[in-house]
């Protein structure tokens, strides 16, 4: 059995814990990454006091990120951010708005989120107005209306549309005479076979 080890946070590190907590830990991670960047120090008796100064600075900590998460909360409710996106004959997308591709439009109204704050489960394939879910620090959650337009398609010139079905035609005939020629070799495969 690996051997675990109690150690109380200095700083907030992301799904681990929060500074003031006690937490158990694999004793490599806290040897190799926990104590030599100082996020952490071993959990003992003379560290329980410093747990409570720690825990009053992080309650102050907190409910300042919280205020700041609501006015952000506020601002982004307000929003309409949007994508022009690249779609085929028939309006279907080329691609996906990723969780990436929505931080990208927040940095352009000066907003710093990351992928994790989109709540989104997986890319969005498809056009028109969409709500998605922003969740910010200390359990602030919000929405944002994001607009996908598709770009305008230009319809080919008659000449262009012929030759494409023609080369569609003829791939056709191509592939049904394919079917032929393999029915014909397995009939005389079959035949050898019957003869030995």
């Amino acid at each position: 059995m690996k051997a675990k080890q109690k150690m109380l946070l200095l700083k907030d590190i992301e799904d681990l814990g929060r500074s003031g907590e006690v937490v158990s830990v694999k004793a490599g991670y806290a040897r190799n990454y926990l104590l030599p960047k100082l996020f952490g120090i071993t959990a003992d008796a003379n560290t329980l006091r410093m747990q409570e100064k720690l825990q009053k600075v992080r309650a102050v900590k907190s409910a300042e990120d919280k205020k700041e998460a609501a006015a952000l909360a506020k601002i982004i409710e307000t929003m309409t951010l949007s994508i022009k996106v690249k779609v085929d004959y028939d309006g279907r997308m080329y691609g996906s708005v990723s969780a990436t591709d929505i931080t990208h439009l927040f940095e352009q109204h000066n907003i710093k989120l990351t992928k994790k704050n989109i709540g989104i489960k997986k890319p969005i394939k498809e056009t028109g107005d969409i709500e998605v879910p922003i969740k910010l620090k200390e359990d602030v959650e919000t929405k944002v209306i994001l607009k996908i337009i598709p770009e305008e398609v230009k319809l080919p010139k008659d000449g262009q549309k012929k030759k494409e079905d023609q080369i569609v035609e003829e791939g056709e005939e191509e592939i049904v005479e394919d079917k032929k020629t393999e029915k014909k070799q397995t009939k005389k495969s079959k035949e050898k076979k019957e003869e030995k």
